[in-house]
């Protein structure tokens, strides 16, 4: 299942909940609930969760707004 954000896409069937993700971001965007991780409007779309993430289950989108 991919859950998709305005700015980023995290695929939770990949995601190991590791929270390295939630620790690196500058704008505090991404956070973990329930064993999912999230971004808020927070997110500006630096990348910075794309580039820690362990298992590559984070990705940018490109264009607009997907939800």
């Amino acid at each position: 299942m991919r859950n998709v954000y305005e700015q980023i896409s995290v695929d939770q069937d990949v995601c190991m909940h590791c929270g390295a993700c939630v620790g690196t971001c500058p704008r505090n965007a991404m956070f973990l609930h329930d064993l999912t991780v999230a971004s808020n409007e927070e997110c500006n779309g630096c990348g910075i969760c794309v580039k820690v993430c362990p298992v590559g289950a984070i990705s940018k989108n490109n264009g607009g707004d997907s939800r």
